[in-house]
């Protein structure tokens, strides 16, 4: 399939997308600078093509899971920019209640599984997920996102194993961008073409070009389709950049300003632009539109945000333990 493949509302849909969560980061930079937005705050700038295919290749009832770095996530799934930026402002009108803050965005509506603080603690999680569905007997999907760094945790290891033994509908995603906080692929192993890892256990797996939504909905496709029809999983090492420290009080000194201009010129928001404009899918006047509406929505996020209230202290309390009834348990 290639870029013709997709249509003008696709190419549309990405462009805005990627804009949204662009603007949207560039400003919770600017709010953590201000110190409106506290503790730890991971940026998803560059790595946006990432996201934005993989949401176009999946079904609204598929699931996600991710890391930390999570805000574009959460905006791509369709959780409201006002809930998100809520959440990190630690308010109570955040999707997490504001109990999250920025590594912890939550919604059940979205199917969006969060946004996990402990390195590769979601890579379990997602298989546990995909094997509720497969268990009830469902053909949804979901989709399991790390970083690099995560990839060296043992947990990856045993849930391979298993996601293969039971052929899980789950995808396995390595967002690949170089660095594990400030340490390299190259200094943490000797395998720098990560994908292979998934040849130990048979697991189709291929590397992915995270620089345009285009490859990445590819991919996605083709892996979701081959889980949906009970195959099993695939592992997808999408190799993306960070133009961003690891996270805001990270200054990035160990790259070299050479390395992070040579990837924005890969830049996923102007490629996709450009291929709209080589089209004739959009005008220079459509794009101003999409940027002045999404300088609408951000700063109307920041609004809702600051005048939503706090936590109540009571709310530590609530939502700790949860009554469930279990009604696909089979005698």
């Amino acid at each position: 399939m290639g870029k013709s493949k997709f249509t003008k509302e696709t190419y549309a849909n990405w462009y805005e997308q990627m804009l949204l969560m662009r603007r949207f980061e560039e400003k919770a930079a600017q709010l953590y600078g201000q110190q409106k937005i506290k503790g730890f705050c991971h940026l998803y700038i560059g790595q946006e093509a990432v996201v934005a295919g993989t949401v176009s290749a999946t079904r609204k009832d598929d699931r996600h899971i991710t890391a930390y770095r999570d805000h574009a996530h959460a905006i791509a799934l369709g959780i409201p920019s006002r809930e998100v930026m809520a959440e990190l402002y630690g308010k109570a009108t955040g999707c997490s209640k504001g109990k999250g803050g920025s590594m912890h965005m939550f919604s059940k509506e979205h199917n969006f599984f969060g946004g996990h603080g402990i390195v590769g603690g979601q890579i379990p999680l997602g298989a546990g997920i995909a094997l509720a569905d497969q268990y009830r007997g469902g053909d949804q999907v979901t989709v399991c996102s790390m970083g690099d760094g995560a990839v060296r945790q043992g947990a990856l290891h045993e849930t391979f194993n298993m996601a293969m033994i039971w052929k899980l509908p789950v995808i396995f995603v390595v967002e690949n961008n170089g660095y594990a906080m400030g340490t390299s692929v190259e200094r943490t192993t000797n395998v720098l073409d990560i994908y292979k890892i998934g040849a130990a256990y048979d697991m189709p797996s291929v590397p992915v070009d995270g620089m345009q939504p285009e490859t990445v909905h590819e991919a996605m496709a083709e892996a979701v389709e081959r889980a949906r029809k009970g195959d099993g999983p695939t592992l997808l090492e999408i190799r993306t950049y960070r133009y961003r420290g690891h996270s805001m009080s990270d200054p990035a000194k160990y790259r070299t300003k050479e390395e992070v201009e040579e990837y924005k010129k890969k830049d996923p928001i102007e490629r996709v632009k450009a291929t709209m404009i080589e089209k004739k899918y959009a005008t220079e006047a459509w794009f101003e539109e999409i940027e002045a509406k999404i300088e609408e929505i951000v700063n109307d996020a920041v609004t809702f945000s600051e005048e939503s209230p706090w936590p109540e202290p009571e709310a530590l309390w609530e939502d700790i333990y949860v009554q469930q009834d279990y009604p696909f348990i089979r005698e």
